[in-house]
């Protein structure tokens, strides 16, 4: 009887040891793919920062582009102009020289005319 009780007992034992092997191995997996994920949306945040970073840099460098008003958006390829300029001329310079920038897929041109 003693030995039907410590099987038993040994039985239970090493169904909790696996279990606990177990859990803890599928446990590694998920954060290994996070870290993943997590590098993944660094990476891109930093692309969509140097894309944003060049498109500032073309209006900055666009003769008779006042670009004190100007906030630029960028988000995988996407550019978002947004702000003020002091005449319609502006939107149209600003939104073709937007597009002339490497990796620049499309732009939303959203600049309104406001006198300053």
């Amino acid at each position: 009887m003693k030995s039907v009780g410590f099987l038993k007992t040994l039985g239970s034992v090493v169904a909790m040891v696996m279990a606990c092997n177990v859990y803890a191995q599928a446990s590694k997996a998920p954060s290994s793919s996070t870290e993943a994920a997590a590098s993944s949306v660094k990476a891109g945040k930093r692309a969509n920062h140097e894309l944003g970073r060049k498109v500032r840099g073309a209006l900055t460098k666009t003769q008779g582009l006042d670009v004190s008003n100007i906030s630029v958006r960028a988000r995988g390829g996407a550019v978002t102009l947004t702000g003020t300029v002091p005449d319609e001329g502006q939107i149209e310079a600003a939104g073709a020289a937007a597009k002339g920038v490497a990796g620049v897929t499309s732009v939303s041109n959203k600049l309104t005319v406001m006198q300053q």
